[in-house]
């Protein structure tokens, strides 16, 4: 069976850009042929996109390295060079994508949802979108951007229409492979569950009346859960995204005498652990279910509880699954047909940035900045004029003066210096 896993981490290298070329036109009876270098390609863009087709992030564990393709370089004879193929890496429907410092930056919550993880780097111009009345046959040209590289991590929170909470060993995994396909590890002993399980249930409300939801069975829960005690803070985020709770509480747990044992205490301790990790999943739809009712030893009516069921004998099973159906329909009427989608953009970086260093220097941060020095080769005739006019385009010049640079200070931008004068 394959591992599921619901945190990972994932480095996205986007595509670099192709660098223009440098050509002049020279043919046979062709005067004055001119520049003809073409541009660079475009570098590929990393995208993840939802999908149904992936259950867990186990493909990201052992290979978390993703890269796009690199823009190819532009040729003599105004030839341009192609774009950079974009990956799309799928993700399981329901994944959370946070930058490594946990800021959230995209909630992939339904099938198609895309993020736009690494954007490709710009192709390079050629050295004819350079000419000018001032220079006819410039001999430089853009070297391609770098393609946009970072360290991201993945989130799966499981989308269910009911999951599954109660106490280590009260009978969830029973239970949902006795409603369900599913098929949990099954045993005596607390903590049987280590991983989610999801399972789909067919109600039939009459003859002619059918509905399917899909069901969590969620590792138990302990007291302190919502502190990080047992699995529970491991695995709570699960439950955020059902529609409806099935609180499972225990009606012979094996210590009976105990009153923190008993099915009432069960439910108090449930919901406060979830109302302390969510306040607001206290508010969802629920039905409160006692288990085992064939060794009862509890009155389920007498300890607050909806409804008793047996897995081993069936008792009450298809009346659990058609109560579920109905707080399930009711829940997706008010919600719409799926869970709403949470949409947030990554803030991208100023363009310019100027940053002030300890020996009185100033270096200019920003993919514009770099784009504007990003030439071939500086001393060709107008590569200086051109990249002072990109740069006090872009608002450099006036930067540098709100920072309080001086004539002479040096100024540094990528791997590119000169020495300020403010006229």
């Amino acid at each position: 069976m394959a591992e599921f896993v619901d945190q990972s981490q994932i480095h996205v290298k986007a595509g670099n850009g192709g660098a223009g070329c440098v050509s002049v036109r020279r043919e046979a009876h062709v005067a004055n042929g001119g520049p003809d270098g073409g541009d660079g390609g475009d570098g590929g863009s990393v995208w993840l996109v939802a999908s149904n087709s992936q259950s867990s992030l186990i493909g990201f564990k052992d290979h978390p390295f993703r890269r796009a393709g690199d823009g190819a370089h532009g040729k003599g004879k105004s030839r341009h060079g192609s774009r950079g193929r974009d990956l799309e890496v799928q993700v399981p429907v329901g994944t959370v994508v946070k930058d490594s410092e946990g800021n959230t930056l995209a909630d992939l919550s339904e099938v198609g949802a895309r993020f736009l993880a690494g954007e490709g780097g710009r192709g390079g111009k050629g050295n004819s979108r350079f000419v000018s009345r001032s220079c006819r046959a410039p001999g430089f040209a853009e070297q391609g951007e770098i393609g946009e590289e970072f360290w991201l991590r993945l989130e799966l929170k499981l989308i269910a229409d009911v999951a599954i909470v109660g106490f280590p060993n009260a009978g969830k995994s029973t239970l949902i492979s006795t409603i369900s396909a599913a098929k949990p590890k099954v045993a005596p002993y607390p903590f049987t569950t280590l991983i989610p399980h999801l399972g789909v249930v067919r109600t039939n409300f009459d003859e002619t009346s059918s509905s399917d939801f899909v069901i969590a069975d969620i590792p138990g829960l302990i007291e302190g859960a919502s502190e990080g005690k047992g699995l529970g803070l491991e695995f709570l985020r699960h439950i955020e995204r059902a529609r409806v709770l099935l609180y499972l509480c225990d009606l012979s747990p094996m210590d009976y005498e105990n009153p923190n044992n008993r099915p009432s205490t069960q439910l108090e301790v449930l919901r406060k652990e979830l109302k302390s990790f969510k306040a607001e999943l206290v508010e969802l739809p629920s039905i409160t279910v006692g288990s085992k009712l064939d060794s009862a030893l509890f009155d389920f009516s007498s300890e607050g509880l909806d409804l008793a069921v047996s897995s081993a004998t069936g008792e009450n099973i298809s009346l659990l699954t058609n109560r579920l159906g109905e707080l399930v329909e009711s829940a997706r009427k008010s919600q719409g047909t799926s869970p709403t989608q949470e949409v947030l953009y990554r803030i991208r970086p100023p363009e310019i940035e100027v940053i002030r260093r300890d020996d009185a220097s100033f270096e200019i941060r920003g993919k514009a900045a770099l784009r504007a020095v990003a030439i071939s080769d500086f001393d060709a005739i107008g590569a200086k004029e051109y990249v002072a006019q990109q740069l006090k385009s872009i608002g450099v010049d006036l930067a540098l003066q709100r920072a309080g640079a001086r004539d002479g200070d040096y100024v540094y931008i990528g791997n590119f210096t000169f020495v300020y004068e403010q006229d």
